[in-house]
């Protein structure tokens, strides 16, 4: 089956339209959204007039109405701002998926100042380039967390310390005891509940919301920054991507628009807040909808299953490796996902393999997006009435996307790969404190300014955008051209392997050579061996891309939004002798 094959094509639900680079652009869309020109913070207000005793959220078991959040995050924000905080200021988010962390969101937007979430996975030597670069002087974290913050904050110089850190308990929100039918995994109880002695001079989180301090009136606009995310891109140190409210809108409101979403959807939320995508899908478009979120801390497969089975979840936005693992329970079975009507997701191409096999077993198509921290996550989407596999989907609203020779910049016809650049609502207006950085990042065509992705892709005759791989990954194999992820694609067919991360290794001969790094699947652990997988690989692709060496792992290294780091394991690769 080709990789552009559709996993539903109602004919009905489509009609070709007068724009030729989107002719198939669903019938019941517009193509352009009039977006609501207003703040993040004027959101929340709505939904708690709205909808004042609806669940915002949640927590194993405990929920978090609308006017609680509208009325912690005020109180923080007053907190915020009697210890300083003014418009356009960084504030750090270093935080867990959690209540906490959309009432210090909401919080931020309040107190009219900048957020910048920080991967809590990060120890104390990451994190002072978060507090330097973005001249940050708060920051909101957990008890778990604050030891390696402030151990960050006491190596600088003094003019570049945090004033204040405030410090929540992530059991605050939960329930002494778990409701029956909401258990949680021993380890995970633990750590959620763990208190360990804070830092010398931080703020406990219940201490800053009882001082019951007053924000001042809203001054934010629609053009003012209001989310700074850092991305690592491909040199130097991570730089942020500055988006105001104006930049994020189109996506809270055409993201739920596209995937059927509206007031009564329930979504888990499980990718990392802290990154693009959780953002959105978890923290600002529920709340511009007024819907409702289960939220889960970390990744665990047996609890998503019986979240999704217990509260009836509608939509999940996910990482493809979510879903793999998910098949990789030996309960899974047992998981009853009849009530999601819309399954997405990015960051990674869904295996053929697993799409055929979520569709089979639970009736469920998978509708791949695409997007980037510079485009406040997606700017392609699949229609859920026309899925494509492995795809990234059309432009979506109002977004104009070409693909261009990526030496000459010549835009390129359709069915040839060069890098996709993107012209939208939601692109990002920089990178902070970067202008040759930001001004590197994009190009004009007819006039408009395009951001260019560093993704090489094609468009088909139908205006589906397929992604090939990133410019610096491809490996040069004797003079053939090897993109990685099409390997793994392939791979992911084989009936041994569970994951696949394919890399570069030295080859006195080629010069480069292909290497696969392979979790088993759990029944061929002890069994399998890498002949099996390489032999596999000659029956099923290219001479040239079959896996020269294979190394078998117990897991492969992800970041905190499930992405595969495969950058780790390339950067191990060379760094062995020759």
């Amino acid at each position: 089956m080709p990789a552009d094959t559709l996993t539903t094509v109602p004919a009905a639900a489509l009609a070709p339209g007068a724009d030729p680079r989107k002719p198939f652009w669903p019938a019941r869309l517009p193509r352009e959204l009039e977006v609501p020109a207003n703040t993040l913070w004027f959101n929340l207000e709505v939904s708690a007039h709205r909808y004042p005793d609806k669940a915002a959220c949640v927590f194993f078991g405990r929920t978090l109405r609308y006017r609680e959040l509208h009325a912690q995050a005020e109180a923080l924000a007053g907190w915020l701002q009697a210890h300083g905080v003014v418009r356009g200021e960084r504030v750090l988010l270093y935080l867990q998926n959690s209540p906490q962390f959309l009432v210090a969101f909401y919080a931020i937007q309040r107190a009219d100042a900048v957020v910048v979430p920080v991967n809590p996975m990060n120890k104390a030597d990451e994190l002072g380039h978060y507090i330097t670069d973005p001249n940050a002087r708060v920051a909101i974290t957990s008890a778990d967390l604050a030891g390696a913050l402030a151990e960050a904050d006491a190596r600088l110089a003094p003019a570049e310390r945090l004033r204040h850190i405030v410090a929540t308990r992530l059991c605050d929100t939960m329930p002494e005891v778990l409701p029956e039918g909401e258990e949680a995994p021993d380890a995970m109880l633990a750590w959620l509940r763990a208190d360990p002695p804070l830092p010398a001079g931080v703020t406990r989180w219940t201490d800053a919301l009882a001082t019951r301090h007053r924000p001042g009136p809203p001054q934010a606009e629609p053009d003012d920054l209001a989310l700074l995310p850092y991305t690592s891109g491909t040199t130097g140190l991570p730089k942020g991507c500055m988006h105001s409210h104006r930049t994020l809108m189109p996506n809270a409101v055409g993201g739920a628009l596209w995937g059927h979403a509206s007031a009564e959807t329930l979504s888990l939320a499980v990718v990392p807040m802290f990154h693009i995508t959780g953002m959105l899908y978890g923290v600002i478009s529920p709340v511009y909808l007024g819907s409702s979120v289960v939220i889960m801390p970390r990744w665990d497969r047996e609890l998503a299953g019986r979240l999704i089975s217990r509260h009836r979840v509608t939509h999940w936005t996910c990482i493809p490796t979510m879903i793999i693992d998910l098949f990789g329970s030996p309960y899974y079975r047992s998981f009853d996902l009849t009530s999601l009507r819309y399954l997405s997701g990015g960051g990674a191409a869904m295996p053929q393999a697993v799409a055929e096999r979520l569709l089979a077993e639970f009736g469920i198509t998978f509708a791949e997006g695409y997007g980037l921290t510079e485009t406040a996550a997606p700017s392609h989407a699949n229609p859920p009435e026309r899925a494509k596999l492995q795809c990234l989907g059309m432009p979506i609203f109002g977004v104009d996307s070409r693909v261009v020779d990526p030496t000459t910049l010549a835009e390129l016809p359709d069915g040839e790969v060069g890098e996709i650049v993107t012209h939208g609502p939601m692109v990002f207006k920089g990178y902070w404190g970067h202008p040759e950085a930001t001004a590197a990042a994009f190009i004009r065509i007819d006039g408009k300014p395009f951001f260019r992705t560093g993704d090489l892709g094609r468009r088909d005759a139908e205006g589906y955008f397929f992604i090939t791989d990133r410019l610096k990954r491809m490996i040069n194999a004797s003079g053939y051209k090897v993109w990685p992820s099409e390997v793994e694609l392939l791979l992911f067919k084989c009936p041994l392997v569970q994951e696949a991360c394919i890399i570069a290794s030295r080859d006195a001969y080629r010069g480069e050579t292909v290497k696969a790094v392979i979790v088993l699947r759990a029944e061929h652990r002890g069994t399998a061996q890498p002949e099996d997988i390489i032999a596999w690989a000659r029956d099923h692709m290219a001479a040239y891309k079959v896996p020269r060496l294979v190394e078998f792992a117990e897991a492969l290294p992800k970041s905190g939004s499930g992405k595969v780091m495969w950058r780790l394991l390339q950067e191990a690769e060379l760094a062995k002798p020759a």
